[in-house]
């Protein structure tokens, strides 16, 4: 599938280099799965956004435009995904802004990322990043562009190394996602665990469905801090996001886990976004 590019509604792969989003990543993304021509978890990515334009005071574009946009992009595609971005546009160089400005939009559609089966059916490992999060409650729970700390994290290990995915840590060492995912730990008291994002971290959509679904099935939810040693401890790991659905863990370094009934019981709600 060739990559196509929509800027603010019409066909185009340009923007000005006095673009924010491209200045100082001023604006924020969001990234969604399209299955036989509809999008998962379109609401959840929309709350997200316009939470997220809230916080950086950005004008929010229209919902219902939004909406209508990302469904003629999804049309007759039966496996793709979509790029949203939203930058608060162009202006004069500085830091400043003016409130209510108007903002750019950027639409774009990619290949099905081709990840192979058995990283779902026979799980992943996972390394440790030496690349830690800092804490900033503006900016956590968010999908802002800001990216450095995950994009320095990737980069600490390559294919070769048979790791899949990167556990990322905050500044005082406890877990938080990973470079790509989030990520639930099934723990010995019959508890699904996972860290609270206050502080630093994306809050999911595929999360967030998650968590809904196991508090509908009447099992027991934490969202707290994390310790890397509660998590080396516990029955079951697994990672998620809105394109992969549910990675089971059955290694973090030297770690080894089992893939149990909590992740299989993840991945049949994962589907059915």
């Amino acid at each position: 599938m060739t990559t196509e590019c929509w800027i603010n509604g019409r066909l185009g792969d340009m923007i000005p280099v006095a673009d924010r989003g491209l200045q100082y990543g001023d604006g924020l993304f969001e990234t969604l799965a399209v299955n036989a021509g509809r999008i998962a978890l379109l609401d959840y990515h929309l709350d997200r956004l316009l939470r997220g334009c809230r916080r950086l005071q950005l004008h929010a574009p229209s919902v219902d435009a939004l909406r209508a946009e990302l469904m003629s992009a999804a049309a007759g595609h039966t496996k793709a995904v979509l790029k949203l971005i939203i930058t608060r546009g162009a202006a004069d160089r500085g830091y400043g802004f003016t409130s209510g400005s108007e903002t750019t939009r950027i639409l774009t559609r990619h290949a099905w990322p081709e990840y192979p089966s058995e990283f779902s059916e026979i799980g992943v490992h996972l390394r440790i990043c030496d690349t830690h999060l800092g804490h900033n409650r503006r900016l956590a729970g968010i999908k802002h562009l800001n990216r450095l700390e995950q994009v320095l994290a990737r980069a600490e290990w390559s294919e070769i190394d048979q790791v899949q995915e990167g556990l990322m840590l905050d500044e005082e060492g406890m877990v938080i996602e990973c470079t790509m995912s989030n990520v639930f730990a099934w723990l010995d008291h019959g508890v699904l665990a996972t860290p609270d994002l206050q502080r630093c971290g994306v809050e999911g959509v595929m999360r967030r469905h998650l968590l809904e679904q196991a508090r509908q099935a009447s099992i027991a939810v934490r969202v707290a801090g994390l310790a890397l040693t509660e998590l080396m401890q516990a029955k079951e790991i697994f990672v998620c996001n809105s394109l992969i659905g549910i990675w089971p863990v059955t290694a973090i370094g030297h770690w080894k886990y089992s893939i149990g009934s909590m992740t299989r019981q993840a991945q049949r709600w994962a589907s059915e976004t």
